[in-house]
Parts: C-alpha cells; sequence; structure tokens
C-alpha cells in the first residue's frame, strides 16, 4: 500500500514538472529573418529556463535577431543592463524577457484604428442660443 502512495505522488509530481516547460523560437543572429515560424520552435529545459529571449540588433547591414530559451534571473538581468543601448538605431541592441509560450515570436499587429466618421454620427449639434 506504501509502494502504492509513492508511486501515485511520484507520478503527479512528474506530471507537475511537465507544466512547467515552455517553448520559445530559437535562432542564432538571423539577419532579416526573425526566425518565428515553426522550425525555430524549442522545447526549454523544465524547471530551469522559465523564460524566453528576444534580442534585436540593428547593424550596418539591416536588422539581426537573436532569440532563445532563459532562465528568468539571467534574462531580467540582461535585459535591464542592455536599456539604455535599445535605442532603435544604428548598434542599437534591444533584449526582451517573457514568459508564456512562443511569446519572443513575431510583434503582434495592432488592430486598425477605427475611422472617425462613425466617430462624427455621434455627436449631438445644439445651437449656442439654446433653440433646438
Amino acid at each position: 500500500m506504501l509502494l502504492l502512495v509513492f508511486a501515485t505522488l511520484f507520478g503527479v509530481l512528474l506530471n507537475a514538472g511537465d507544466a512547467l516547460q515552455i517553448q520559445c523560437y530559437q535562432c542564432e543572429e538571423m539577419k532579416q529573418n526573425d526566425c518565428s515560424t515553426p522550425e525555430y520552435i524549442v522545447n526549454c529545459t523544465v524547471n530551469v529556463q522559465d523564460m524566453c529571449q528576444k534580442e534585436v540588433l540593428v547593424k550596418p547591414d539591416g536588422i539581426h535577431y537573436r532569440k532563445s530559451c532563459a532562465t528568468s534571473g539571467a534574462c531580467l538581468i540582461s535585459s535591464s543592463g542592455y536599456q539604455q543601448f535599445c535605442t532603435g538605431r544604428l548598434n542599437s541592441v534591444c533584449i526582451s524577457c517573457c514568459n508564456t509560450p512562443l511569446c519572443n515570436g513575431p510583434r503582434r499587429k495592432r488592430p486598425t484604428e477605427e475611422p472617425t466618421a462613425p466617430l462624427l454620427s455621434t455627436l449631438e449639434l445644439r445651437d449656442p442660443e439654446g433653440a433646438d
């Protein structure tokens, strides 16, 4: 009976560990390609690499990307250390960290703004003299 309880507890703990694995995009300095396609997806080390990291480097020959799995400590230290170099100009280095699956992929497109014409139709025009 004790063996059955131990085996069951071990199985539960083993399954709980699986939930702590994250998937990230991973590539080494890709020029003009942000490596956000399925062939660059990797499974990060369970219970160790708990974040995804993305580096964007602006070089004379264009934008380069580096993506990887990372530990939260290392990623947060490197991203905060490079904030001063994240200008978007030549020789800029921007490092970002995130902790959801494939979060170091392409930027999400912003929703397009609605045209202003519908907003104008909701305005109520009043006569300044008070006559309606």
